[in-house]
């Protein structure tokens, strides 16, 4: 499966860029988030994929975070939500409200994006909410809180993860080393200072 592409912005619409890479035009689906975070037409750039494959169709999903892309995942979980509708929910909000909002029960926000009613708002929020602490963007409570969606910060919780350490103890770790280097601080450093808090 493709999980990243890398290349040159050739072109973009609504809902979706084509990528150059390496001569072949890769057409992705993005939300508006990604859209605006690739930047401008002829510039390098990269995007999370996700490969959706149905007996008539075959589409790509491109995310500018690995966070949106999980969360993309997890959404088309729920019964009623396609690629359209996940796309149109991470348009509307960011990764961190998104979990916030799974996390409070808080229906009224999920349903800002385009074509999702109360009724499929509140089946989001009550399928997600024990799930929404697992992943990176934003929280409810604790240091996890003070840590921005995305970028750096996203990876480096991702790697302490696959370090083994738990989601909760890696966003704390990752947002505790945030608050000692400032915003702005690369992912190595994240990484290096966060290792030190989770262990400690």
């Amino acid at each position: 499966m493709i999980a990243k592409l890398s290349g040159r912005l050739d072109e973009t619409g609504e809902d979706w860029a084509i990528m150059d890479v390496q001569g072949v035009g890769y057409l992705v689906h993005c939300s508006a988030r990604t859209l605006a975070a690739l930047g401008e037409v002829g510039e390098g750039c990269t995007v999370h994929t996700d490969l959706q494959v149905s007996e008539n169709d075959m589409r790509l999903l491109g995310f500018a975070e690995s966070a949106e892309r999980d969360w993309f995942r997890l959404l088309t979980q729920v019964q009623g939500v396609g690629s359209k509708v996940g796309l149109a929910i991470l348009s509307a909000l960011s990764t961190g409200e998104l979990r916030d909002a799974c996390a409070a029960g808080d229906a009224a926000s999920v349903a800002r994006a385009n074509g999702v009613g109360p009724k499929l708002a509140g089946r989001i929020v009550n399928e997600l909410k024990d799930k929404a602490g697992a992943l990176p963007g934003g929280g409810m409570a604790g240091a996890a809180a003070a840590m921005p969606a995305g970028g750096a910060n996203a990876d480096a919780v991702s790697a302490l993860e696959n370090l083994g350490f738990k989601p909760a103890i890696a966003a704390q770790a990752v947002a505790k080393a945030q608050a000692e280097l400032g915003e702005g601080a690369g992912e190595g450093d994240l990484i290096r200072v966060a290792l030190k808090k989770a262990a400690g």
